[in-house]
């Protein structure tokens, strides 16, 4: 067997011991990228190298197969570059103040190094400081989202239940204070947090985005509902530029030449598509809502974009595009 596929069999062994519910052909094909019949040969090449390999109790139409916990553990090693990828996560949850975050990535670090027998440390502690020198991600200088750790403990801890909450909330660029009840669903992390709920009130007909840092009190009421389970957080993003709700639309934006090379290397939206012309300008196409997200990101390209589709949002955005070649 080549190195090659010996790792790639040890590290399915190791997805293996490390899923409760198994793992089936299709998983293996989806996960490593493999056709079917290599999915095939590599569950042969695991039940003979791993014969403590057990069929798990099937809950769908898939067979899935799974190695008992504890017969890897001796196999079980973390490279230096694992190690600065923890290092490099708990920056970059430091860099956005998600300090609950920050705590449990640092615990999972700290078990690690537990794990680590002092030969093993010795061996990979110069290339972690190496490539931490050489990788550091430097702290964000100006506004970064601001969110309480109570606040988001509380709230994680509805959603799991589920249960109802209680938030004292305050608009952006209001005064006025308001208390809802709320039925928790998700958190979407970015630019700002937003808490994804919706309202216990009877004439609530939609979910909401509620913006974590204006949130200023949160009380877990211990009052169950029942979720939708139709209700997908990664659809509902989707749906938007942004965070804010509205009717999906079609976009089209032309990037001028100077400016292509650099719309590229963006993903303005999972549903994107990208047009060279032949002048080399680059026409990106997507469907989705939220406009004013859309104007606040077009404007950091100045004139280096111009708004085909819609027309309403060209109309806010093409008269007003400045002579601005910097790139967001």
């Amino acid at each position: 067997m080549r190195y090659e596929n010996a790792i790639k069999l040890l590290g399915l062994a190791q997805r293996m011991q490390g899923s409760v519910l198994g793992l089936s052909l299709y998983d293996i094909e989806e996960q490593l990228s493999c056709s079917h019949r290599t999915a095939q040969r590599l569950m042969s090449a695991i039940k003979e190298v791993f014969p403590q390999t057990e069929e798990a109790p099937a809950f769908d139409d898939f067979k899935r197969w799974r190695i008992p916990s504890g017969t890897l553990d001796k196999l079980v090693s973390f490279t230096a570059e694992e190690l600065v990828g923890i290092e490099a996560a708990i920056s970059v949850l430091e860099r956005d103040n998600l300090q609950d975050h920050v705590s449990s990535v640092r615990s999972i670090r700290d078990k690690i190094n537990l794990s680590l027998s002092g030969k093993e440390k010795s061996k990979i502690a110069p290339d972690v400081d190496a490539l931490l020198e050489a990788e550091g991600i430097a702290m964000r200088s100006g506004p970064r989202p601001h969110a309480e750790p109570h606040v988001l403990e509380v709230l994680r801890n509805a959603i799991k239940a589920p249960s109802k909450v209680r938030i004292k909330y305050r608009k952006r660029r209001e005064l006025e204070i308001k208390f809802h009840t709320l039925l928790p669903y998700g958190i979407i992390l970015g630019h700002r947090h937003y808490l994804i709920a919706w309202l216990d009130n009877p004439k609530a007909n939609k979910f909401l985005p509620f913006s974590i840092p204006n949130i200023e009190e949160v009380e877990y009421l211990d009052e169950g509902f029942e979720r939708d389970e139709e209700f997908s957080l990664t659809a509902y993003t989707e749906r938007s530029f942004g965070v804010f709700q509205e009717e999906p639309f079609d976009v089209v934006w032309r990037f001028t030449p100077e400016a292509a090379v650099h719309a590229k290397e963006y993903l303005f939206h999972p549903s994107q598509t990208m047009e060279e012309e032949q002048d080399g300008s680059l026409l990106v196409k997507f469907h989705a809502g939220g406009k004013h997200e859309m104007i606040w990101h077009l404007y950091a390209w100045g004139d280096n974009v111009e708004v085909i589709a819609p027309q309403e949002l060209a109309d806010e955005v093409n008269p007003h595009r400045r002579t601005w070649r910097a790139f967001p």
